[in-house]
Order: structure tokens, then sequence, then C-alpha cells
């Protein structure tokens, strides 16, 4: 039925630019416009993890570089019955993290050093399993295209404002702009909208199963939400698009609204406490926790510690 539904929206976002290539250019601006419109879908296929990737200056990571990070998201993928993906960190104080590629043998997970360095070690294995939850649920692929082709809706919209913009006189021409500079790229980001928000709540689900500990994902998730919101994102904030890529929003934009790319934190927190109570867990598990007298397999004190084990860069 998710599959179904992943379909049809995409199929009304493709409708939307060919309506909006029609409005401003007739039969031949339609046909146009569903050409542009599967050339994207297939450039968007092939190269989604380059696209994504390169827009944030990640830069990837192994067991050399960063072997407490890489190790963790590799444990993790083995849990979740995974390949292992390629592992990026981005040098970003904006708390983050997302997965992309097309499918899961050639996906990515990101993370920014802003999150690494707020998070605790079971906060960060929370938030990995969610990106490979997002992996295993076949989401990276759709959320990337959805974002490639509501950013071109927008972008067509705004060129036939000025293609069209001579026509004043003409009260048809005029309800055209008026349609292709509003309600399209209205309807593209709803559509976008309610993609990002359903997948979310999946993939908090997942994630919480994968890591075993639903209650470490929802304190990474207050977190990030009050970070998120303190530290601008610049990717977002240049291509708005791009926010629904994230586990909290790249831009400040709180509460299940309308225009919200993800669901509300404090429900999603909850929807994790009544899990964690499904789960029979009674109190924060450290799921990755070193034997008795024995070090951790990933280098992490058991004492507490300000910032994240797991940061690259060691601060804190």
């Amino acid at each position: 039925m998710n599959g179904f539904k992943t379909t049809m929206l995409l199929a009304a976002l493709t409708a939307l630019f060919m309506a909006l290539g029609f409005t401003i250019g007739g039969r031949g601006g339609m046909i146009i416009a569903l050409l542009v419109a599967v050339g994207m879908n297939l450039f968007t296929y092939w190269n989604a993890d380059k696209i994504v990737l390169k827009m944030h200056g990640a830069r990837q990571v192994d067991a050399a570089s960063a072997p407490e990070f890489y190790g963790l998201v590799a444990g993790l993928a083995q849990r979740a019955q995974l390949p292992m993906p390629k592992v990026y960190v981005i040098d970003s104080p904006h708390p983050n993290a997302f997965a992309t590629g097309r499918n899961p043998e050639n996906a990515a997970v990101a993370a920014t050093t802003g999150l690494l360095s707020i998070l605790n070690r079971d906060e960060i294995a929370g938030v990995m399993a969610h990106e490979l939850a997002h992996v295993r649920n076949r989401d990276t692929l759709i959320m990337t295209m959805v974002a490639t082709i509501a950013g071109a809706i927008s972008m067509l919209a705004n060129f036939g404002l000025f293609f069209r913009g001579g026509a004043g006189d003409n009260r048809g021409a005029m309800l055209a702009t008026i349609l292709a500079v509003i309600v399209a790229p209205f309807a593209a980001m709803i559509v976008q909208m309610a993609i990002s928000r359903t997948r979310e709540y999946g993939a908090d689900k997942g994630g919480a199963e994968i890591s075993g500990n639903p209650r470490a994902l929802a304190s990474a998730l207050a977190k990030l939400a009050q970070g998120a919101a303190a530290v601008p994102n610049p990717v977002a904030q240049r291509n708005p698009a791009a926010s629904q890529l994230y586990i909290v929003p790249g831009l400040a934009r709180g509460g299940d609204s309308l225009f919200s790319t993800h669901p509300d934190t404090g429900n999603r927190i909850a929807a994790l406490e009544e899990l964690a109570v499904t789960m029979g867990q009674s109190a924060p598990l450290d799921v990755f926790a070193a034997p008795a007298n024995r070090p951790s397999a990933l280098g992490v004190r058991a004492a507490p510690r300000r910032g994240s084990a797991l940061d690259p860069n060691r601060r804190g």
C-alpha cells in the first residue's frame, strides 16, 4: 500500500509538472515538460546519492579515518541485514543526518559534526538506525526524486511568470500565470511533505527496532530538534526542498501543520515511548554496552563525557 501511495504521489507531481508546462507553452510545453520530467527521474535514479552528498560537501570516512562512527554504522547495518552503506561526515555545526542512494546496495548515510558533538553513543545509534530504516524501506530514492521534481516545478513556475508577463491584457493568460506561480508549487509542496511525514514515522519505528532502543532515538530527536532550530542550515536555506531529507527539519518549522516537512517532534517521541513500552523497555538501554571489565569495542569510555565519543573531530 505504501508503494502504491508513493507511485500515485510521484505521478501527481509529474502531472503537475506537465500541467504547468501546458500553462506556459500549450501542448508543446506539456510535451517538453514530460520529457524533462522523465529525464530528471532517470538522472536522479542514477545520481541521487551524488547530488545530495555534493550539495552538502560531505566527506567519506572509513574504518581508518573514523573507526568508532564507521564501526557503529557497520554493526547497525548487520543488525538490519543490509549491505554496508558508504558513510559520510558533513563539517557543519547544524545537527542533522540523512540517508541517500537508489537502493540498499548503493546507499550512503551521513551525519553532521554538529550532530556527532551533541549526542551520546546510544543516541547516535538510534539516529543512524533511523537512516538505515529509510534505506531498508527504500525511501531514499523516492525522497530525493520528489525533492528534485518539486524544486523543478518551482523553477518552472518562476520561469512562467516572466514568460507570460507581457500578456497582461489577456485574462486567460493572467489566470494561467497565477495558477503557474502559486497553485502548482503549492500543490507540489503538499505532495512532497505528505511523502516525508508518512515515511518519518515508519523510519522511527524501523530505527527503534534495529537499534533496540526507542528511548535513545526519542532523546536524540528532542536534542536535534532543539539544536536544528537554533543553528542555521545553509543548504536548506538555499534549497528548501532538501529539508525533507533530514531526520529533523532543516528549517525551523514546528508542529503537524500543512507546511511542516516532518511530523511534530513531540508526536514522534510519544510514538517511540509507546513502542518502548511494547518492547518491554522500562528504562533506556545501552544496546552497545561493553561487557563488564572489558573495554568497549567502539573505544568509548563508560564514564559520561561531554560531547560524543563518536565525534571524528574529538571535541568535548
